[in-house]
């Protein structure tokens, strides 16, 4: 793996790194909506306050005094206080839900955006369980400590305040009394947050994988049934499932810590207020209305107080996710456009490599010194044994990869010098690895042409002998294909990725055993619609039946990442190197004569065997 593709662990980053990043780039949007947010906290912190200081007409001029004057009023004074409590609560909940679902939304539209402009090789090293888990797991949490987090510091810490001025106000002695044993809590909690990340951060870990094996198992359910593996592949699962557990429930005991701690303090310093309080309202140093008020106050600061203990739980949980998020954010792709780069111009379309050399991974050479030349409008073919490096031809062209050393050129402008969206708009690419997204066949074929029109669209296929299957589909073009086109045939997925290339009508074709999976007759109509699309324009073909080729301009014989040999059909077989052996192999008679000269490419049988991806 690269080190530009790794997403590495970036260790234990400080909790006020990860904060100021945080609300730097997620929460900053929302600073307006967050003060809106905060100003109905305050309100509703004050009607916190004002419901706790009630408490003391409510003993003293009702329930002691019996004044009647005062019970329409006090009892009036409650119901307001409560009904702007209630509105200022719902005022507060209903923007930072707002704020807390744009963030997630904000970050997944950043983490795609991202992700869209990472290379080929990034996504061949990653696992896609991992990266989906970005997605959903770590966005969600780390909303989740946004908006506990802000509502922590608004709502719970000035209600905390109101109530804490309440209790100084009626008796400032009882008050450091209660609040004595509090920072006794301090240090066990902090304890319980570091814990608290380290767990959500492994069990993130685990549930990537669990979501990648899923992922896997279920593409590939034909596989599984076919050798039985289905006890096989419930034991994988069962055991990731059961290491989520247990990490699930140690993450949750984690969190359930700090409530023991807070009710034994909580219990702590309540029986301290009844003792000591009790004792100054029995020798006349407190009224009993007072006293009820701060005991009431008290109470009420209790959900508060414990509501700010988990909080540092829960911020390390959303920091975790929001430390996995940043690693991947911070990756940043190895193709990219360079400085001043400007737009591909296509004059005929020559491809020329200058000795190239390549390397995957800067492991194994894969290309060892390609220099060719592909004239504009001409017909290249590439063959050779699987794992020689046909593909990897192909795919430094629209620089899914860059060259190691050397250079590739199209109408003599280096490839890395102009931007990456006009090179690869100037080629269409139909590989024998068909992708099909999960729409329609109209929209399968329409894909990287927005705006065809429907007679474009048909045309296309019908040039790719795909119209009548289609026609047969319960929708017709408007039949969902299903994931990866899993309700079509091998070869009716490949003539829709060829309709989708000829619908494209790109200067420059990349051919990559483009009629694979189609049968006799399906190949001879879609090799004819793709000798159509080839004329006048740059083609370059991997091949493995040479059936196909045979009327190519120039067919190079690739070996071990190298051009072992180049030439025409009739002249590669006089030489009676490589291709003539290899043509010898595919075109044997009964007697084993090779009989490739003699044929045309409508004569030429299929082979029963076919050779792996070069």
């Amino acid at each position: 793996m690269t080190q530009a593709h790794q997403i590495r662990p970036a260790g234990h980053q400080s909790t006020l790194h990860l904060v100021r990043r945080l609300l730097r780039e997620g929460v900053r949007p929302y600073l307006g909506w967050i003060v809106l947010a905060v100003a109905a906290m305050s309100v509703m912190a004050g009607a916190t306050a004002l419901s706790a200081w009630l408490m003391e007409p409510v003993v003293n001029e009702i329930f002691i005094a019996a004044n009647r004057d005062m019970l329409w009023l006090v009892g009036g004074a409650v119901l307001g206080t409560f009904a702007v409590k209630g509105a200022a609560n719902f005022a507060q909940a209903s923007i930072m839900a707002f704020v807390g679902l744009r963030i997630i939304a904000d970050s997944q539209n950043r983490l795609y955006a991202h992700l869209s402009r990472m290379d080929l090789g990034f996504f061949h090293h990653q696992s896609t369980g991992r990266l989906l888990s970005r997605f959903t797991v770590d966005a969600n949490l780390m909303r989740s400590a946004v908006s506990n987090t802000l509502t922590g510091l608004g709502k719970d810490v000035l209600s905390l305040l109101g109530l804490v001025v309440v209790m100084f106000v009626q008796d400032w002695q009882l008050a450091a009394a209660a609040f004595f044993v509090f920072p006794v809590a301090v240090y066990p909690i902090a304890r319980l947050g570091r814990r608290m990340r380290k767990v959500t951060a492994n069990t993130q870990e685990e549930f990537g994988l669990f979501t990648t094996l899923l992922e896997q198992t279920f593409q590939g359910a034909r596989v599984v049934k076919a050798y039985g593996m289905e006890t096989y592949e419930r034991g994988r699962i069962g055991a990731i499932v059961e290491r989520v557990f247990a990490l699930s429930l140690k993450a949750a005991r984690t969190r359930a810590l700090s409530s023991p701690i807070m009710e034994t303090l909580g219990g702590a310093a309540v029986a301290v207020i009844i003792v000591y309080g009790g004792y100054r309202v029995i020798h006349a140093h407190m009224d009993a209305g007072s006293f009820f008020s701060f005991i009431t106050a008290l109470l009420l600061a209790y959900e508060p107080m414990k509501r700010i203990a988990n909080l540092n739980a829960s911020l390390q949980e959303g920091l975790s996710a929001a430390q996995r998020l940043f690693q991947v954010m911070d990756i940043q792709p190895a193709i990219v456009d360079p400085p001043g780069a400007g737009d591909l111009v296509v004059t005929g379309g020559g491809v020329t490599f200058e000795d190239v050399h390549f390397s995957y991974d800067h492991e194994a050479p894969a290309l060892r010194g390609i220099t060719l030349q592909v004239p504009a409008g001409r017909k290249v073919a590439l063959v050779g044994p699987s794992g020689a490096g046909k593909s990897t031809v192909l795919n430094l062209i629209p620089r899914f990869y860059d060259v190691d050393s050397g250079a590739i050129r199209i109408d003599g402008q280096d490839i890395r010098e102009v931007t990456l969206a006009s090179l690869r708009a100037a080629m269409a690419l139909v590989s024998q690895e068909i992708t099909l997204f999960d729409d329609t066949v109209r929209a399968n074929i329409a894909y990287g042409r927005a705006g065809a029109s429907d007679a474009e669209i048909v045309q296309a296929a019908r040039n790719a002998a795909a119209h009548e299957f289609i026609l047969d589909l319960p929708q017709g073009y408007d039949t969902m294909v299903g994931e990866q086109g899993v309700k079509l045939s091998g070869g009716q997925r490949q003539r829709l990725a060829i309709a989708r290339a000829m619908l494209r009508n790109a200067p420059i074709l990349l051919l990559d055993e483009a009629t694979s999976a189609l049968d006799t007759e399906a190949e001879r109509k879609v090799q004819a619609a793709l000798d159509t699309l080839m004329r006048d324009r740059t083609t370059l073909v991997i091949a493995h039946r040479l059936s196909t080729v045979v009327d190519a301009d120039l067919i190079c014989v690739i070996e071990d990442g190298r051009i072992v040999e180049q030439g025409s059909h009739d002249e590669l077989l006089r030489r009676g190197g490589a291709y003539a052996a290899l043509s010898a192999l595919q075109f044997a008679d009964p007697d084993g004569a090779a009989g490739a000269a003699a044929q045309t490419p409508a004569q030429a049988p299929a082979p029963t065997t076919a050779e792996g991806v070069g």
